[in-house]
């Protein structure tokens, strides 16, 4: 137990800083390059590695490549070392030939996830230039990927929980420079230097690089040793495909809708600068923040409990573990979304408008992020909800569910977009997003429901309803200071921003929970007990 507390501790401890370090860099991104034109040529760029990975890696690792190690390792006679070295071999191999093509292709790239961004302009040619720079990092982040797998089938956890940590302060001390040697035309892209362009993109590579060395030693510290091992027949990549098939269409179809997302995205930046891909990414980085925080801990808890439920034909514990879970993560997603409904202007001003983004930009964030705000509670249910799945084995149905509901948001995306002013172009696609998952998690729902002969909707439904009863006060709270402080002091600035986010958003989440405590939300007061608990020791 002892042990399992010490991992669970290094692992919430390396999520914890990865995330704030993460966030830091977001906003030294912002300060650096802003969100007009060469903010949206990076962002871009950057996206692309990620999504190829998506589509080559990432989606089976956990899923497929994890199991199987750990079953090579119970079962070869040499505790799966030939399984792993042949693994690493593979991954080697193809990504560094993945990356090679990548580069290559970068224009197509560029033409692909993105709209009217035509050869020979300077946006394009920024991208390009900036992709070439970046792509190269797809075989550093999957063989650090893979190294990671493996060192958490030997129950060794700190180093990928903490690798990122270090790609992250790597990349901020690049922005940094790059915004001492770009100075005030960091956000310029008529401007920007080609060595300025090597520095932001090589740098932005360097910190996957150091991100990948860390890991390769923590490897190597635990006992690996890599010998290339090219005997592909005894690499088991049937049996990978088989169990990683419907895994793959999932991502496949995820991606698909990214690249829709992209694309309108950036036709929206084309014809109103400062409103594409920059203020979607970051207003989607702090949608994702409370979620990456809370739900994820919650769902790495309770799939291995699900799971064991299952296996022995417990249907009652999974249909009460699913309802706890519901509960504890909407019992915080609840007033965080109203919140954000509500203050997201005064979020994003203090974290954005500085050096090349303006508070005018950092406003139209916090904006999209206000219509994000929607898509909280739906999307954290629906994650749940795939889980009762993967429970029980079953991979193809999260394929189905996944794929009609981006299908949905597609044609909501393409239709808010016609609809809409270009000027609102993006906060239509997070709207597009909201009511996609709203109605995937509505359809999830309804199977795992069959699935498991009920999952207490009606106690989850009069839950969420007395949560938002109880998160209503400090909505309103947080809407008046923003009235009041807007109308005493002026328009949103920095200084105005901190004091409506220190009333509206302080004293609104303790207003929160001392009306959740006093119409006794148990999940509320478990949690009040719990800091009160720590506190008190």
């Amino acid at each position: 137990m002892s042990r399992l507390l010490r991992a669970s501790a290094i692992m919430a401890a390396g999520t914890m800083v990865s995330r704030v370090t993460g966030f830091v860099r977001t906003m030294v991104l912002a300060y650096a390059i802003g969100t007009m034109a060469m903010g949206d040529a990076y962002n871009a760029a950057y996206a692309i590695p990620y999504s190829i990975l998506d589509l080559l890696l990432l989606g089976v690792l956990s899923s497929v490549v994890v199991p199987m190690i750990v079953r090579a390792q119970q079962h070869d006679p040499d505790g799966g070392r030939a399984y792993e070295q042949r693994l690493m071999t593979i991954a080697t191999v193809v990504l560094i030939l993945v990356a090679v093509l990548a580069v290559l292709a970068a224009p197509l790239l560029i033409d692909l996830y993105t709209t009217d961004w035509e050869p020979g302009t300077r946006k394009f040619e920024v991208a390009v230039t900036l992709a070439r720079f970046i792509l190269p990092q797809l075989a550093f982040f999957g063989i650090g990927a893979v190294a990671g797998a493996i060192l958490n089938t030997r129950d060794r956890f700190a180093a990928p929980m903490w690798a990122p940590v270090i790609n992250n302060l790597v990349v901020i001390c690049v922005l940094l420079a790059y915004a001492v040697v770009a100075g005030t035309t960091g956000g310029d892209i008529s401007g920007v230097t080609n060595g300025q362009l090597a520095l932001l993109g090589l740098g932005t590579t360097a910190g996957i690089v150091a991100q990948a060395t860390v890991l390769i030693i923590a490897l190597k510290r635990a006992g690996f040793a890599f010998v290339p091992r090219f005997d592909l027949r005894n690499a088991r990549l049937g049996e990978m495909g088989r169990a990683g098939i419907w895994t793959i269409g999932y991502v496949i179809v995820t991606q698909l809708g990214f690249m829709l997302t992209t694309n309108l995205s950036s036709a929206a930046g084309d014809a109103v600068p400062g409103h594409g891909i920059t203020p979607y990414t970051f207003a989607f980085q702090l949608f994702q923040l409370p979620y990456g925080v809370i739900g994820v801990s919650v769902i790495t808890a309770m799939l291995p409990r699900m799971s064991r439920g299952v296996a022995e034909g417990r249907l009652a514990d999974v249909r009460g573990e699913f309802g706890s879970s519901v509960r504890l993560i909407s019992s915080v997603m609840v007033p965080v979304s109203l919140l954000l409904m509500v203050l997201g202007p005064a979020i994003t001003v203090p974290i954005y408008a500085h050096g090349a983004t303006s508070v005018e930009a950092a406003i139209y964030i916090g904006n999209v992020l206000q219509v994000y705000g929607l898509a909280l509670v739906p999307f954290a249910i629906f994650q749940l909800l795939l889980r009762v799945f993967y429970a029980f084995g079953d991979t193809r149905t999260p394929v189905f569910v996944g794929a009609g509901t981006t299908a949905v948001n597609a044609v909501l995306m393409v239709v808010f977009y016609q609809l809409l002013p270009a000027r609102y172009a993006v906060m239509g696609l997070a709207f597009a997003y909201a009511v996609a998952y709203a109605l995937g998690a509505g359809a999830a729902w309804w199977l795992a429901s069959r699935r498991v002969r009920g999952l207490g909707g009606w106690e989850v439904g009069m839950a969420l309803t007395r949560m938002y009863l109880a998160a209503l006060p400090a909505a309103v709270l947080a809407l008046a200071a923003v009235w009041v402080v807007q109308e005493v002091f002026g328009g949103l600035d920095f200084v105005n921003s901190l004091i409506i986010l220190a009333v509206g958003g302080g004293l609104g989440m303790l207003l929160y929970l001392a009306v959740a405590h006093r119409v006794r939300i148990p999940e509320v007061n478990s949690i009040v007990g719990m800091v009160a608990g720590r506190v008190g020791r």
